[in-house]
């Protein structure tokens, strides 16, 4: 009798499932969160002042994400529609030291944090005696440790309340699967507030899928992944040196191993905002050769919360995905259209680095290397697709021609009520793929991406939210 197959248990994910994960920026108050809040996402928002918390309600704004197979997918098919994948930012009020006890903006700040899934945390490795420290000098160590500090102690009351909650429930005794099930999420908790007790992170831990499992719904601060952004003068930035650099490294190595750290000048990137284009930006940069730090840290952004691209192409569009790494690929399928996901039947696959191999499509075809993949499919990063769905019947992959009317008249001028209360999340949870419609009144660049993700005619309630153009 041949040997029985091992079983391999797919890993599971610290934090929030989804594809359409949000990343939030952190620090000390008045440390340039909101400079560069404006700079990443080439907007006006948030409230850059020279005061702490001039930041009280979180900004959001969506960054476009480089990447060169988008671009040069898009030069190769020369499409009529081009959809970049997209990054949610937030703008998060400032933190102080003593936030966990309620100090400053404390618990706002700290419940702005648990609503995101990973954080840019901006350290002040600057000096400059205009610009005010709510510490009173610039000291990065000091600062890092006392955010690190906050979110650990709120972390630590989050979960005794949490064990306390669950002690209560397995007291009462059984043999059910019910209970056994609690006991072993008891054991968990326990076992995660002796390790924050301890002095350590979250997500510093190897947990087990099943302890991941009970972890998750907690949202817990430490667990989310962190990229340190070490904010430099513009003169240190570009000359790449600097008298703190080495002792954050140090600090980092030392207490929270493995993130990453990317140095970067807010007030450079500001600068480079001002210039009539990006070309003029560019010319700038290599003037004084060196270059923007932004898209290394939206693309190390992604890396850390495990995000993958995959894209559809054709002379209609190129539109590239995000999805989780490691989904499979009727998941895949769902990002695009929900009904994909259930009516899955197989998808044709090459990737981008194939294509860019042998030129085109017809020699990649030629040369064997265009695969017909089912459901146990882990899509790979630059997977080119085309999904066949439904009763034998091929299904379009771009949503070019896809007109979302999925919202019931009945219910529309209740959501259009949730969204003008700024209700965001209540909309989104009940309607996903609508985040661009959100703002009461839309940017232009949004009412542009609008028109590519649907096509006229624009679905009848979207017109109550804003006006949006129809060619």
């Amino acid at each position: 009798m041949p040997p029985k197959k091992a079983v391999v248990q797919e890993k599971v994910l610290l934090g929030r499932p989804g594809n359409n994960l949000k990343s939030g920026i952190v620090g000390l108050a008045n440390v340039g969160k909101s400079t560069l809040f404006q700079a990443i996402t080439k907007s006006s928002l948030g409230n850059p002042a020279n005061f702490p918390y001039a930041t009280i309600d979180p900004e959001e704004a969506r960054v476009i994400v480089p990447d060169d197979r988008f671009d040069w997918l898009c030069e190769h098919y020369k499409p009529k529609s081009q959809v970049p994948a997209n990054l949610t930012v937030y703008d998060i009020a400032g933190l102080t030291r003593g936030a966990s006890t309620g100090a400053g903006l404390g618990n706002a700040f700290l419940s702005h944090i648990r609503a995101v899934d990973a954080i840019f945390q901006v350290v002040r490795c600057f000096d400059d005696a205009e610009i005010i420290h709510v510490e009173g000098d610039v000291d990065p160590i000091r600062d890092l440790t006392i955010i690190s500090e906050e979110l650990r102690i709120k972390d630590i009351e989050f979960v005794e309340k949490a064990l306390e909650n669950l002690q209560k429930q397995t007291k009462r005794g059984g043999q059910t699967l019910e209970m056994k099930k609690l006991r072993e999420e008891e054991a968990t908790v326990a076992k995660v507030l002796e390790w924050l007790k301890d002095g350590k992170d979250v997500r510093k831990n190897e947990w087990a899928p099943k302890e991941v499992e009970t972890i998750n719904p907690l949202m817990l601060l430490t667990a989310k992944p962190v990229v340190y952004l070490v904010n430099l003068s513009e003169k240190d930035y570009i000359r790449q040196k600097n008298k703190y650099l080495p002792k954050v490294f140090e600090w980092i190595k030392t207490n929270s191993p493995g993130d990453s750290l990317i140095p970067i000048s807010v007030s450079f990137e500001e600068r480079l905002t001002r210039f009539e284009s990006d070309e003029a930006a560019l010319e700038e940069c290599k003037s004084l050769n060196t270059k923007s730090a932004l898209p290394k840290v939206i693309t190390t952004m992604r890396q850390v919360l495990n995000l993958a691209s995959f894209f559809t192409t054709g002379t209609d569009e190129v539109r590239q995905w995000t999805i989780r790494k490691g989904i499979k690929a009727p998941a895949a399928a769902g990002v695009i259209h929900t009904d994909f996901e259930k009516t899955f039947i197989q998808a044709v696959v090459y990737n981008y680095a194939t294509l860019r191999e042998y030129g085109d499509e017809a020699a990649v075809k030629a040369a064997g290397k265009v695969m017909t993949k089912g459901k146990d499919y882990v899509v790979e990063d630059g997977d080119i697709l085309l999904i066949k769905a439904g009763a034998a019947r091929e299904q379009p992959t771009n949503n070019s021609n896809h007109h979302d009317n999925s919202i019931p008249p009945s219910n529309r001028s209740k959501v259009k009520s949730s969204v003008q209360r700024g209700l965001r999340q209540r909309f989104l949870d009940t309607y996903p793929g609508f985040e661009p419609y959100i703002e009461e009144v839309l940017p232009k660049k949004a009412q542009l991406d609008a028109v590519k993700l649907y096509g006229p005619p624009i679905p009848t309630f979207l017109h109550t939210l804003s006006p949006l153009p129809t060619n």
